[in-house]
């Protein structure tokens, strides 16, 4: 082998080794930035979590706040008007806390009358009704609720049947 192409063969070798260096260093850094980028959105996605609901917690402060002051009025004294204030107090935290609903796209299911749906309703007790449909929700004991279009707490309700037929006409049959 000539000495040249052992010159030729030896600046080959220090140009691909210096090739592959770069290559390696830019792999490696590579690597490290992917790993500060999955840690950046680990960190975001659990602040998302941690703080999803801060909005819609500020907005229920104003109502926390409200009911702190109705807690303060002195319902002892018997003084109507004080009873007066406090209740208009009441209706309008009440009011404040469905305006922030509306505001999260929370929405109250109150479904007397309407057909049971067992998807939005949760049955406690069946009665016979001759006034309501069979299957339609006679009482409401406690409000559901919807968050967007998903149940977040169905309504507990008391549902009509029809009435029994009478003993004196089970008889005959």
């Amino acid at each position: 082998m000539s000495e040249v192409s052992t010159d030729k063969l030896a600046s080959e070798l220090e140009a691909a080794k210096a090739h592959a260096a770069d290559s390696l260093d830019r792999l490696l850094r590579a690597r490290a930035e992917m790993e500060n980028v999955r840690r950046r959105a680990e960190t975001d996605v659990a602040n998302t979590h941690k703080y999803a609901i801060e909005r819609f917690a500020g907005e229920m402060l104003p109502v926390r706040d409200s009911l702190e002051l109705a807690r303060t009025v002195d319902i002892r004294q018997e003084n109507q008007t004080a009873l007066q204030k406090m209740h208009e107090g009441l209706d309008l935290t009440l009011k404040l806390m469905d305006d922030a609903f509306r505001k999260f796209a929370l929405t109250t299911l109150d479904p007397k009358g309407e057909k049971f749906d067992p998807a939005k309703h949760h049955a406690i007790s069946i009665v016979e009704s001759s006034e309501v449909p069979p299957n339609h929700v006679v009482n409401v004991m406690q409000k559901g609720y919807l968050l967007h279009d998903r149940v977040l707490r169905p309504a507990m309700v008391v549902v009509a049947r029809a009435p029994a037929a009478s003993d004196a006409s089970q008889r005959k049959s």
